[in-house]
């Protein structure tokens, strides 16, 4: 289906040269003289890399249909990444393109989101805060404060976080997935 420009505005998918964008901006601009147009800075789903595009008003654009689905990680196996869709309990097999950075934060049973093209699994989306377990990290000193600097921490999935200096081993934390794996607070 093909959309108008007024249609387009954050959250929509579209195609453009045959590759699917989600818009993450767009501006409406009707200027005193001339066509009304929309500039919007659109994400490739499959490269993740950022564009800007100016469409004018007569233009119509195709959607890109998204499925979303609610996927339950399982295990990792031979740089594939097996999951289970949760409605219809279908194995699904995601490369480890796709994943990309965020394989170092999968623990087993972690539900996230994957959005798929046409059959085709474009990006996996995980939640917006994990809770991981210290396994290895040099101890804390009484007294040391948030404040006071960061140190290297392994945790149960073995990626390496910053975290502060009074956490110890065996310490439950939160960590924000969005920038990649920073840590948020320790959890009592």
């Amino acid at each position: 289906m093909a959309l108008g420009i007024n249609e387009i505005k954050s959250g929509v998918t579209v195609l453009v040269d045959n590759e699917v964008y989600m818009c993450i901006d767009a501006q409406h601009v009707k200027p005193g003289k001339g066509a009304a147009f929309v500039r919007a800075r659109l994400r490739n789903l499959r490269n993740d890399a950022v564009q800007e595009i100016t469409w004018r008003g007569e233009e119509k654009i195709d959607e890109a249909y998204i499925e979303e689905r609610d996927l339950q990680y399982q295990y990792a196996s031979a740089g594939m990444f097996h999951f289970m869709d949760t409605e219809n309990f279908e194995e699904i097999a995601i490369s480890e393109k796709i994943i990309g950075d965020k394989a170092k934060l999968l623990k087993d049973n972690l539900e996230i989101m994957g959005y798929f093209y046409k059959g085709e699994s474009l990006y996996v989306n995980l939640p917006n805060f994990i809770e991981f377990t210290i396994t290895e990290t040099e101890p804390g000193f009484k007294g040391d404060s948030s404040k006071s600097g960061n140190k290297p921490a392994t945790v149960d999935t073995g990626a390496v976080i910053q975290v502060p200096l009074f956490i110890n081993v065996g310490d439950k934390v939160k960590v924000d997935t969005r920038t990649g794996g920073t840590y948020v607070e320790r959890i009592a």
